[in-house]
């Protein structure tokens, strides 16, 4: 069975999250899901973002944000039937871990492919260096918390990488800022009380892992010393009551929007009840 018919025929293209798994994301912001995800859902993934951005994960044109850590594409996800699935069971995931005591739906914001390029070879895009420690919050220009990004490797990856790392309990500490205001500071030097919490140990994922992160977690990376991108791809599922606050967004083009008005079910449609 070839993966396109495999995968038009999983009703379950990756798993439920335990208790366990939402106590810890509970206790440190962020969780590692371990056979998360289907292998034929990688392979899919893959071969679409091959398709757009080239076997060296740097032939589509600059999404327009300077930065080293990856070279992002939009993925379009809820457009493709097959991966519109995966996002829909995201986002009961995803309901399961913000674990809100009203009935909140679960948001689609967006999904995108993020390989980290090589940092020994010179790239057309940005995205062949390390990833400094940041949050996301911040950048996604919504106006409440409980957002989270489910970080999907594609392929099994370590330390060499330049696989994440967290700073356990970051996300209760509050909004720490944007990370292009720090004048090229390290946060944890910004925010001196990041010290204090533990940091872990770069993530090992085997095929079908991911990690799922608070956007209030403060993260890293460090550089990919492979010869070959570090693909992964990220879906990001918002509360449904959050609205955009008005500030520049990164992940959307806010035209025609209005701040602190409700996001539109078409553009960002609701994936968990």
């Amino acid at each position: 069975m070839d993966t396109e018919v495999k995968l038009q025929n999983a009703s379950y293209p990756c798993r439920m999250v335990t208790d366990e798994e939402i106590a810890h994301y509970h206790e440190f912001g962020w969780v590692q899901l371990k056979s998360f995800i289907d292998p034929a859902m990688l392979t899919h993934l893959l071969s679409k973002a091959v398709a757009v951005m080239g076997e060296d994960g740097d032939c589509n044109p600059s999404y327009g944000i300077d930065q080293p850590y990856f070279n992002a594409q939009a993925a379009g996800g809820m457009a493709d039937p097959a991966t519109r699935v995966l996002i829909e069971k995201i986002g009961y995931n995803a309901k399961h871990l913000m674990a809100r005591k009203a009935n909140i739906a679960v948001r689609y914001y967006t999904d995108f492919f993020a390989p980290k390029l090589p940092a020994a070879r010179k790239t057309k895009n940005m995205g062949n260096g390390p990833t400094s420690f940041h949050q996301d919050f911040i950048t996604f220009a919504v106006d409440r918390t409980g957002g989270m990004t489910f970080w999907i490797p594609l392929e099994a990856y370590g330390p060499e990488a330049g696989t994440m790392s967290f700073i356990n309990k970051s996300h209760r500490l509050g909004v720490l800022g944007n990370y292009t205001s720090y004048g090229g500071q390290d946060i944890r030097d910004v925010f001196p009380e990041l010290r204090g919490c533990e940091e872990s140990p770069q993530i090992i994922y085997a095929l079908g892992d991911i990690t799922v992160h608070n956007h209030l977690t403060v993260h890293g990376a460090s550089k990919n010393l492979l010869n070959r991108p570090r693909w992964a791809y990220l879906v990001l599922p918002q509360p449904a009551d959050a609205v955009w606050n008005g500030a520049p967004p990164e992940a959307f083009d806010p035209t025609g929007m209005t701040a602190y008005q409700p996001f539109s079910n078409e553009r960002f449609p609701i994936i968990a009840e």
